[in-house]
């Protein structure tokens, strides 16, 4: 993507949903763009066209659609703005970890790329936001890192926490609560087949017991971390 290009905060925010679903689906329909938007068919399909006629969208007949190499870069530069931003405000403003991805996602659409890299570079180029998350480089470079979620984890096996899947703000309280956060050590202590809930020792205070929808969400590293050339 050439620097000067610059597009509307709605283009932008097709363009990063259509990312993160293609992440997980590979094809992304119009129907689940409709529904991560929160917004009708209609509306997606009307900026779909767009995208496309800007060459940032490869349409596959009677499958869907993802993005090209173009709109790649472009969504990348937008996940960047709002990764960079969210450690901003953790790290330097002191906001709480639930409480900045609204915030954020108003500053993502900040054009100016000069801006972004001098904030990348007084933040001393971080490789993740305070989820866990990697922020893509000003290359659009991505570090990934091999990752299980806390209900895979072996029993008796120390772990650190390295990211969160679920960021609602309801999820990161209740993480918070039980004084689980990035760079946490774990170790589960028992499995109860029931409802699939963890006992889980946590430093030195006393174990807690999660639930299998919070341990699924919590991710723990699995290997040394990997860089994926895009």
């Amino acid at each position: 993507m050439a620097p000067n290009v610059r597009y509307s905060a709605s283009k932008e925010n097709h363009l990063k949903a259509i990312f993160h679903l293609q992440q997980e689906h590979g094809i992304v329909t119009t129907n689940a763009l409709a529904a991560a938007l929160q917004t009708r068919p209609a509306s997606v399909t009307d900026m779909l066209k767009k995208l496309k006629d800007q060459k940032l969208l490869i349409y596959e007949r009677y499958k869907g659609f993802k993005l090209n190499n173009e709109g790649r870069k472009a969504a990348l530069q937008v996940i960047r703005k709002h990764r960079l931003w969210e450690y901003f405000l953790v790290k330097k403003l002191q906001f709480g970890w639930d409480e900045v991805h609204e915030i954020a996602e108003e500053l993502e659409h900040i054009a100016s790329k000069k801006l972004i890299d001098r904030l990348d570079a007084f933040l001393g180029f971080p490789e993740a936001d305070p989820h866990g998350d990697p922020i893509p480089d000003s290359q659009g470079r991505l570090q990934t890192r091999r990752q299980i979620n806390l209900a895979q984890l072996p029993l008796g096996k120390v772990a650190q926490v390295s990211g969160i899947a679920s960021q609602t703000s309801e999820m990161l309280e209740l993480l918070q609560y039980n004084h689980i956060r990035l760079g946490t050590r774990l170790e589960i202590k028992k499995k109860f087949p029931f409802d699939e809930s963890l006992e889980v020792k946590v430093r030195n205070r006393p174990p807690v017991t999660l639930s299998a929808r919070v341990a699924k969400n919590v991710l723990v590293n699995d290997d040394e971390p990997i860089t994926e050339r895009r």
